[in-house]
């Protein structure tokens, strides 16, 4: 009886585990849509679910255009109800100044989707449809683009306004060939052991794309002493034990370079830089709630370098920045003029 006991005890052990590197492996494991992601430049990647769950951003009014709400009210699908991931990679043109412009792009979403109607919405705005490994890819004209719609399962859509088929072509074949047996693109199977574990949002590529201009990255008008062709790792994740309650958001921008003096004069460089800013802001009252959000957020910033990578790490509370996002919320924008002028009057 001793032995069977012991016996079973090992069983048990061993099965647990086995779970729990089955586990592990899939934590480590790049997004599934991520993988389908044909070759490009960069990758980015949201997890929308618990970002829902902590804002509830499903359930606050949003400002459509017509086009959108026509889109809505065919297939039943409400984005920011319906939408659970969405992995994206840029492809970078030889062209920039062609009908493409400077970056094309390449999409997988995942999420809750009427198919028979998606169908019928895709059929009646398509102006071509191809057929290929058994799935049909309709082509939609949408501003002098081509883009390219495929439907790979009940709860995944893929897309891509790239020149030629080709992308949505390998999306296709990686899907067909099962995106569990692939790393992916050759970006994602180099970069993603550097993403932190059980980020929410992600990024992986060149810093160029989609910021740079004439061989300078600029951002939120900053011209920044960063250099085009550096790659970068850039995430978001939660750092409490139950995501999103409580805790704070952990950013973190990491630009790899060939010298750890180049790291080091980036690092040197984006502290002066963030030292005038910070200057600025404290030289002035703040305009309101997402002001004073923003300053504590670039308070918290700090940059280091190790070797050869450059490191900016920054956090947010879920408060800072929703305060932050409501100031960029068209609904709001468009809400409040005509409130102001309506009488109070109970919910």
């Amino acid at each position: 009886m001793r032995r069977r006991t012991w016996i079973s005890l090992v069983i048990a052990l061993a099965v647990l585990g086995a779970l729990a590197v089955a586990l592990l492996l899939r934590a480590k494991a790049p997004p599934e849509a991520a993988r389908l992601l044909p070759e490009s430049d960069a990758i980015i990647y949201v997890n929308l679910k618990p970002l829902r769950a902590a804002t509830h951003f499903d359930q606050s009014q949003v400002a459509r255009s017509a086009d959108l709400q026509r889109f809505i009210d065919q297939t039943g699908i409400v984005p920011e109800r319906d939408l659970d991931a969405a992995a994206l990679a840029l492809h970078r043109m030889e062209n920039p100044r062609g009908p493409n412009g400077p970056v094309a792009y390449s999409e997988v979403f995942v999420g809750r989707f009427d198919g028979q109607r998606l169908t019928q919405y895709l059929s009646s705005i398509a102006s071509s449809q191809e057929t290929y490994a058994g799935q049909t890819i309709y082509t939609i004209p949408v501003q002098g683009r081509q883009v390219r719609v495929a439907q790979l399962g009940f709860d995944m859509v893929a897309a891509s306004n790239t020149p030629t088929p080709e992308q949505i072509h390998s999306i296709l074949d990686r899907s067909r060939a099962s995106a569990a047996s692939s790393s992916g693109s050759s970006l994602l199977a180099a970069r993603f052991h550097d993403v932190p574990l059980l980020a929410q949002a992600w990024g992986i590529g060149h810093i160029g794309l989609p910021f740079s201009r004439n061989g300078q990255i600029s951002f939120l008008g900053l011209q920044l002493p960063v250099g085009a062709e550096s790659d970068l790792v850039a995430s978001i994740r939660w750092t409490t034990a139950v995501p999103l309650h409580g805790g704070s958001a952990d950013l973190r921008v990491e630009e790899f370079v060939a010298d750890p003096l180049d790291a080091e004069r980036t690092v040197n460089a984006l502290n002066a830089l963030l030292s005038i800013v910070r200057g600025i802001a404290s030289a002035q009252p703040p305009r309101g709630p997402a002001d004073m959000a923003l300053r504590q957020v670039l308070d918290s910033a700090t940059l280091t370098h190790h070797g050869d990578r450059a490191l900016l790490h920054a956090s947010a509370t879920l408060d800072q920045l929703k305060a932050i996002l409501s100031a960029h919320d068209p609904a709001s924008a468009a809400v409040e003029p005509a409130a102001s002028q309506a009488p109070v009057t109970s919910k």
